[in-house]
């Protein structure tokens, strides 16, 4: 138990509360007192030991259940038990025309049977569960696990059968029983998943290091942040977004004359005999017109919030900026950044097109840009897609991609996926790639830097 409290502790920490020596003392003295046998009063003696602030008592009451709680998965219900011969024989010949996958998830439903620690250590390892640090993800961890086991193809393979055993002529009542335990088994496991979730962050969390290093830290892989890394970068992109505006304003000022223009030079000083009294330059934009369409969905939130971030900061360098963010829409964001700081301006964002259940739509976004704002893009616009080219097997919409691209000056897509991932999966990169002037990777905070330095080069 000492063990467990010390874990504890050290996730209390890692998510922001002060909790001090003393203080952590004070916790064991109490619990040595009161015991640990009656579960409130634990709970009520760690909480007045180790919260000081109010603010801090949602962290608190989110982190106790997940280290001191009886860590079994919600009871499922042996259908095969209460089956009788014959109706045993059916399901069991229905069950045969499934591919193998679905077979064992309806096997395991109709016995009752939780997912076993081996299975449950595989599909972490499968979807990254090992680096989460962040309850905030938890929901969208267990989902991604759910999709691991083809949650969505059991579910129509449980309508399926009701409709193969109805056709077998079992009794219509005890379908509708069979189909309903089937479906509260499978919730159960659902369940089962968002515990196991909430057990490995938390434990994740107390493992963490107290301290950051901040060059690892700007190296650090967006999907691997914490909230907490993400306040430490926050404050650091203000002082790489004032190396850059150096940097950019620098080069600015260096152009400011133009590149030497060598056909006019020769016309105007055809009256000189073609000696080059007057020499003629060519004139260039020096501020860009920016559009930017940035995917806020729970994997991308980090990189669009400090791309947005960094580009807000510099707009003294640029003559225009529209931005717009999606999830499975498009929405027009760039007033939400006046007067505000990019965090707080893509908060309001997130309570407006809030993470949920459904997933990124890519093309219809497209859609919607090209409907609403295509006259927003022209021939000295930089149009920005930030975003992993992950469309969930909708339609692209490639040919609006490439008439974005065409009427704009350059098009630049900054993704935090590395190439052998594109065309993986739900991946649609290489379709829009031939449409892009530059793809820049952006996994990390300085990858993202050097992006925005070059796409305002």
């Amino acid at each position: 138990m000492e063990e467990r409290i010390i874990k504890f502790i050290s996730a209390l920490r890692a998510q922001g509360l002060r909790v001090s020596l003393a203080e952590s003392e004070d916790a064991f003295n109490a619990i040595n007192m009161l015991g640990v046998h009656e579960r409130e009063t634990f709970r009520l003696s760690l909480r007045a030991t180790l919260v000081k602030d109010t603010a801090d008592l949602k962290v608190f009451d989110e982190l106790f259940p997940l280290f001191f709680s009886a860590n079994t998965p919600p009871p499922l219900i042996n259908l095969a038990e209460d089956l009788t011969p014959q109706e045993a024989g059916k399901i069991a010949e229905a069950i045969r025309h499934f591919n193998q996958h679905l077979q064992n998830m309806l096997d395991k439903l109709m016995h009752g049977e939780p997912l076993s620690q081996q299975e449950l250590e595989q599909l972490a390892q499968m979807i990254g569960l090992q680096h989460a640090n962040d309850l905030r993800y938890q929901e969208w961890m267990a989902r991604r696990m759910e999709q691991a086991l083809r949650f969505e193809e059991v579910r129509e393979a449980i309508q399926e059968l009701m409709d193969t055993l109805a056709e077998m002529d079992l009794d219509p009542q005890r379908l509708e029983q069979i189909r309903q335990l089937l479906e509260a088994n499978q919730a159960a496991l659902g369940e089962q998943l968002r515990q196991y979730v909430g057990q490995r962050i938390a434990e994740n969390l107390s493992d963490q290091p107290p301290e950051e290093d901040i060059d690892r830290l700007l190296n650090r892989p967006f999907n691997a942040l914490s909230e907490k890394n993400m306040q430490i970068l926050r404050d650091e992109v203000r002082r790489l977004a004032a190396i850059l505006r150096s940097r950019v304003a620098l080069r600015q000022k260096r152009a400011k004359s133009g590149k030497l223009d060598p056909k006019a030079t020769i016309r105007t000083n055809l009256k000189h005999n073609s000696v080059p009294f007057q020499i003629k330059y060519r004139n260039r934009h020096l501020k860009p017109k920016l559009v930017v369409l940035c995917d806020i969905s729970t994997s991308m939130r980090y990189c669009s919030e400090l791309m947005l971030s960094l580009i807000y900061a510099m707009q003294d360098l640029v003559s225009k900026t529209n931005a717009f963010a999606f999830i499975d829409h498009l929405e027009y964001i760039t007033p939400d950044f006046q007067g505000k700081r990019a965090n707080e301006a893509v908060g309001s964002v997130l309570r407006r097109i809030p993470t949920g259940y459904y997933s990124t739509d890519l093309g219809y976004t497209l859609s919607n840009f090209a409907s609403d704002y295509l006259d927003k893009i022209d021939s000295r616009t930089t149009f920005i897609m930030v975003g992993d080219g992950r469309n969930n097997y909708n339609n692209p919409q490639v040919e609006i991609f490439r008439t974005i691209s065409r009427r704009s000056h350059r098009t630049i897509w900054i993704n935090p996926e590395p190439r052998i991932q594109w065309g993986t999966g739900d991946s649609d990169m290489w379709q829009y790639a031939p449409y892009c002037d530059d793809i820049l990777k952006a996994a990390t905070l300085n990858e993202l830097t050097a992006a925005v330095d070059k796409l305002l080069n």
